[in-house]
């Protein structure tokens, strides 16, 4: 009896596929094959799909395998020909619809490795020609297992992501508030610590703190990056090996290297990779970090932006759009508040991906699916916010130099640099003593003894900044 499960979309017309749990109707337009299509019926859940990254370096790792078994004699030289070169079309972006799986389902990623397998299949024996028959199984997924194809492909996508998207977004972000740094390196403005008046800085120096940060988060990525080379490919099942050719994990990793630019490289010990995935939950743990620093300075630009009336005022931001559908004129730190959410979500991923992968048990991790959904995404976004903000925001920053200018005149702390001097309870004095009255720190303190001339030589604003007069 042939089982009739509904796709996501209504079938033109149906043909029957069949694994070992019988016969399915399968939409007669779509690539894939019996368990893909009970998948869809069976894991109807959410919106989620699969990221994109994951199903281009899901089908580089079929790809990769189709070569070693070629090259080994372990599949026939034009079957696995043909495997590869959709794979290959896949790895590029071809076929997008032929992956319609949701992230959850089962924890392996089992239906999203049977549905590229059956894809691949259908779509080779069709190069091969009408006669020809490609098995999902016995030939797309020779010497393979969800178990170690699924967490291989997350360390390829997150690999490349990392080191393609993540790490020169964070470059170019770091360069371009390098660049901020020296073009405001001399203009003075009053520090803060408390959100209350501090002591004066350079506008130049606030940059710089920041650009310190993103390329210490970039660093960061290096270590992480190391340890997602090793890979899981050729444990198969729980990692040890069985049903694989003799160094074909080996001989994946070394395609996979070539493929990507990267040092990938079979892992020592796979049941570590299979049961656990510490190497993604550090990366995420290095994005995460970075996303830290980089919602620290959201927050920073868009605080010295705010106003401009009745803020600080001390920053002029790009005004890329219209802030507001009632307040004429007004504009909003929208790239801030964009980079802002990123990285919350990001931040909030972390605890995803800590869970996940602590939620192994015995020799498999079950929460495959999730790890590369969580993890794909936290990337994309520090990647794409980073840019964003980068070039929406960052390269067009003004300072606002007479409202800055306005502030160090009018700070009382100041006053510091009168205390090495005149001590810190006569400092204090005369601080007390201009706030009661309403008057200049300058007036305050000539009030209380000190000269104008101590007085000017010792309060120099850009000297406290370690500038040096004018």
């Amino acid at each position: 009896m042939t089982t009739q499960l509904p796709s996501l979309d209504a079938p033109v017309g149906v043909r029957i596929e069949r694994d070992a749990l019988g016969e399915v109707a399968v939409p007669a337009d779509r690539p894939w094959g019996a368990q893909t299509q009970r998948a869809l019926a069976h894991f109807a859940i959410s919106t989620e799909r699969w990221p994109q990254e994951f199903i281009a370096a899901l089908a580089r790792v079929k790809r990769a395998a189709a070569r070693a078994h070629r090259a080994g004699g372990t599949l026939p030289a034009t079957l696995a020909s043909a495997i590869e070169s959709v794979a290959d079309e896949i790895a590029h972006g071809a076929h997008p619809d032929a992956f319609p799986l949701s992230v959850w389902q089962t924890g392996s990623g089992t239906q999203t490795n049977m549905n590229m397998n059956e894809v691949l299949a259908r779509l080779a024996a069709e190069r091969l020609g009408a006669e020809a028959r490609v098995h999902p199984n016995d030939d797309v997924n020779r010497g393979q297992s969800s178990n170690d194809v699924i967490p291989t492909a997350l360390h390829v996508a997150l690999a490349v992501a990392i080191s393609r998207g993540v790490e020169p977004a964070l470059h170019a972000l770091a360069t371009a508030l390098r660049a901020r740094e020296q073009a405001f390196r001399t203009v003075v403005k009053i520090g803060r610590t408390h959100l209350q008046d501090a002591v004066p800085m350079t506008l130049g120096q606030a940059f710089g703190g920041w650009a310190s940060q993103v390329e210490r988060a970039r660093r960061a990525l290096v270590p992480a990056l190391a340890d997602l080379m090793p890979l899981p490919i050729g444990g198969t099942a729980v990692g040890t090996g069985l049903n694989a050719p003799p160094g074909f994990g080996v001989a994946v990793a070394r395609e996979l290297a070539d493929d990507c630019g990267l040092p990938f490289e079979a892992a020592t010990d796979r049941f570590a990779l299979i049961g656990a995935h510490d190497p993604v939950v550090a990366a995420h743990g290095a994005l995460a970090a970075a996303a830290v620093s980089l919602l620290r300075i959201a927050n920073d630009v868009r605080l010295l932006a705010s106003g401009p009336d009745a803020g600080l005022g001390e920053l002029r931001l790009p005004a890329n759009e219209p802030g507001s559908s009632i307040m004429p004129g007004k504009v909003n730190p929208t790239q801030a508040e964009a980079l802002a959410m990123a990285c919350v979500q990001v931040i909030g991923n972390n605890t995803t991906v800590a869970m996940a992968g602590a939620g192994g048990m015995l020799e498999l991790n079950v929460y495959k699916p999730l790890l590369a959904h969580a993890a794909l995404q936290s990337a994309r976004l520090v990647a794409d916010a980073s840019h964003s903000f980068t070039v929406h925001c960052v390269a067009g920053i003004e300072a606002d130099l007479p409202r800055i200018a306005a502030h160090v005149a009018r700070s009382r702390m100041l006053a510091t640099a009168l205390a090495p001097h005149i001590g810190y309870d006569a400092t204090a004095r005369i601080v007390h003593r201009a706030i009661a009255a309403g008057a200049t720190l300058r007036e305050a303190a000539l009030a209380e003894g000190v000269s104008g001339a101590d007085f000017d030589r010792w309060v120099d604003p850009a000297a406290m900044a370690g500038i040096g007069a004018g």
